[in-house]
């Protein structure tokens, strides 16, 4: 139990470790690309095993507003439009620490729509799986820690972030040239 308990305070304390100094990485080259519509839906979500309960209109504004945060700054000379269905969730409740510490995660399908070609540029929703980010304290089970608005925010902006680079890699929709990198 020692040993448990050693482990867990050095991963705490390596957790709250930070670079002096870092900055964000510079923003996503998307060439062209406006945010339009940022329409997002949840009709029917399925709520996971052991989950806090969550609303459809709780996913849909923590996905919607994440997403207008991270996206609607690129001033792009074209609008694209993105249609989100949120499918499912799992907020973790608090666990069985080490042995049962349940991840929180966000099921999502994503299509991109060309405004002015009123074009879907892909040809089947892509399926986003979003798992909430290990921490010291996820560890132990973010359900010991966060609310589950907390963790419903975090997954959102996650989701935002891993959006934002799924687009950049698939820049060429967007006008970007082959080997094209962030200045």
């Amino acid at each position: 139990m020692r040993r448990l308990f050693a482990l867990a305070v050095m991963l705490t304390g390596l957790a709250g470790c930070t670079i002096p100094g870092f900055e964000a990485p510079p923003a996503a080259q998307l060439g062209d690309f406006s945010l339009g519509h940022n329409i997002v839906i949840a009709p029917n979500p399925h709520q996971g095993p052991g989950s806090r309960e969550a609303t459809s209109d709780e996913l849909i504004n923590a996905v919607h507003g994440a997403i207008e945060d991270k996206l609607r700054a690129y001033d792009g000379d074209k609008l694209y439009n993105l249609g989100i269905s949120v499918d499912g969730y799992s907020l973790a409740e608090a666990g069985v620490p080490v042995v049962l510490s349940p991840k929180s995660v966000l099921i999502l399908h994503i299509t991109v729509w060309d405004d002015a070609a009123q074009t879907k540029l892909n040809d089947e929703a892509y399926q986003m799986i979003v798992i909430e980010d290990v921490t010291a304290k996820s560890i132990f089970g973010s359900g010991y820690f966060s609310t589950g608005d907390q963790q419903l925010n975090a997954l959102a902006d996650k989701t935002a972030l891993l959006l934002e680079e799924w687009l950049e890699e698939n820049n060429a929709w967007f006008g970007v040239e082959a080997g094209a990198t962030a200045e």
